[in-house]
C-alpha cells in the first residue's frame, strides 16, 4: 500500500507550501524587526535548530508568519516587535564593534552601558568601525533597517576625514570618482577632496557608498599615504555634529521619521514631513542642577562667620598682646598692670653703663646720680 503524504496539520502553522502564499512576512524578517538579530544571523540560527514555532523546530527561513505568537529562540518566547528606534554613538578608538571579543578586548557595549539611558532595548550597530577608527556609529533595534542601511545597493553615503602621512595631489583624488581596482578588488565611485596639510600630514575627506572592509585605508595606501587617524563624520543624512566622544543620543524628529519610512517601507506619520538634506546631531541635554536650599533663619540657624575686618577694627587689649620692652602703650588704652612698670623701667646693660635707662622709656622715677664727675645740683631758690 503506497504511503500517504504527510498531513498538512503536522506542519508548523504558517509554513509555506505549493498553494497560494499566505499573508504575512518571512520569519527571518519578523525576528530581525523584533531586534533578535540580523536576517543573516537568524538564518544561521534557524539552520542550527535554535528557532521553533509552537514547539516545532523550524528548518527553513522561508516560513511566512503574520506575527511572532508561539515563536521561541533557544526556548525563550519572542516578544512583539517594538517601534523602530535609531541612536547615534560617538565611538572612541580602542573599542571593537562587536558584542563580544575572543581576545578579551573592550567592545562598544562596554561603553554603551553608561552612555545609554535605562530601559533601552537591545541595539545592533549599523556597519562597523575598526579598532583604531573613531566617529559616528549608528545603532538600531530593527534588524531590517540595519541591513537596508548596510547594503551597497541602497548607496547610503558614509563620510570620513582621514589624516595621513605623505603627499597627494587633488587631481589624484579626483580620479577616484571613477572607482579604482586594488589587488583584484573593485571599489566604486569615491568623492575625495584635499582639505589642508599640517607638516608632512594631510587631511582628506572621502565619501563612499559601498563600505567595504577597510576601504578608506586601502585606497589611501594605494595613493602612497599612511593613515594615522580616521574619523567617520557622517552616515546617510546624519552628521556627527558636536556629540562628545563616548556619548550616545537617540535620533528623533520629523526628518528621522522620514528617513526611517524610506528605509523600512513603513507609512509616514500623518501630516507628512519634509525631507532634510542633513541632520545635525547635538549633544544630549543634561538636566539642570537643582538650586541650593535657602539659608535657615532663626535661633537654630548657624551663626555667620566672623569677618576678618571686624576683628581687625576691634580694640586690642594690652593683656592680649605679648609683652615687649620696645612697645609703647597706645593713647587711650587702659593703665598697664602692675609689673609692667618694672619691664619698661628695667635698666639695660650696654655701653652706656649698667644703670642707664633705655632711650624712649617712660620712667616715673629719676635714677639716682652716680658719683664721679657729675656737677652739683643748683640750690633751689
Amino acid at each position: 500500500m503506497p504511503s500517504q503524504p504527510p498531513s498538512s496539520d503536522s506542519r508548523p502553522e504558517g509554513a509555506t507550501d505549493s498553494g497560494p502564499r499566505p499573508d504575512g512576512q518571512r520569519i527571518a524578517k519578523l525576528l530581525a524587526r523584533a531586534g533578535v538579530a540580523s536576517r543573516r544571523e537568524i538564518e544561521r540560527m534557524i539552520a542550527d535548530g535554535r528557532v521553533a514555532l509552537n514547539g516545532t523546530v523550524l528548518d527553513t527561513p522561508a516560513t511566512i508568519l503574520s506575527n511572532l505568537k508561539g515563536v521561541t529562540v533557544d526556548g525563550n518566547p519572542v516578544s512583539a516587535a517594538e517601534a523602530t528606534r535609531l541612536f547615534a554613538f560617538h565611538k572612541p578608538t580602542g573599542l571593537i564593534t562587536a558584542e563580544r571579543d575572543m581576545a578579551g578586548r573592550p567592545t562598544i557595549y562596554t561603553a554603551l552601558r553608561n552612555a545609554l539611558p535605562g530601559g533601552t532595548p537591545r541595539l545592533m550597530p549599523v556597519g562597523r568601525l575598526d579598532l583604531n577608527t573613531e566617529g559616528l556609529l549608528l545603532l538600531t533595534n530593527d534588524g531590517g533597517l540595519k541591513r537596508m542601511m548596510e547594503l551597497p545597493s541602497t548607496k547610503v553615503p558614509r563620510t570620513y576625514r582621514a589624516r595621513a602621512f605623505g603627499e597627494v595631489q587633488q587631481s589624484q583624488l579626483e580620479d577616484l570618482i571613477e572607482g579604482v581596482e586594488i589587488d583584484g578588488v573593485r571599489y566604486g565611485a569615491i568623492d575625495a577632496n584635499l582639505e589642508r596639510g599640517t607638516g608632512r600630514n594631510v587631511w582628506v575627506q572621502m565619501t563612499i557608498t559601498e563600505g567595504k572592509n577597510r576601504e578608506v585605508r586601502r585606497v589611501l595606501e594605494y595613493l602612497g599615504l599612511k593613515v594615522n587617524r580616521l574619523i567617520r563624520t557622517g552616515y546617510g543624512p546624519f552628521d556627527l555634529g558636536d556629540l562628545p566622544r563616548g556619548q550616545a543620543v537617540e535620533l528623533t524628529g520629523k526628518p528621522v521619521a522620514r528617513f526611517l519610512s524610506e528605509m523600512t517601507g513603513e507609512p509616514i506619520p500623518r501630516g507628512g514631513v519634509k525631507k532634510a538634506d542633513k541632520v545635525e546631531i547635538s549633544a544630549p541635554v543634561k538636566a539642570p542642577r537643582p538650586p541650593r536650599p535657602p539659608a535657615r533663619k532663626g535661633p537654630s540657624a548657624r551663626p555667620a562667620p566672623r569677618k576678618v575686618a571686624d576683628a581687625a577694627a576691634s580694640p586690642r587689649k594690652a593683656s592680649d598682646a605679648p609683652a615687649s620692652k620696645d612697645r609703647k602703650a597706645p593713647t587711650g588704652s587702659p593703665a598697664p598692670r602692675k609689673g609692667a612698670e618694672t619691664l619698661t623701667n628695667a635698666p639695660r646693660k650696654g655701653r652706656d653703663g649698667p644703670n642707664t635707662t633705655r632711650p624712649g622709656s617712660r620712667s616715673r622715677k629719676r635714677p639716682a646720680p652716680t658719683r664721679g664727675n657729675t656737677p652739683p645740683r643748683a640750690p633751689r631758690k
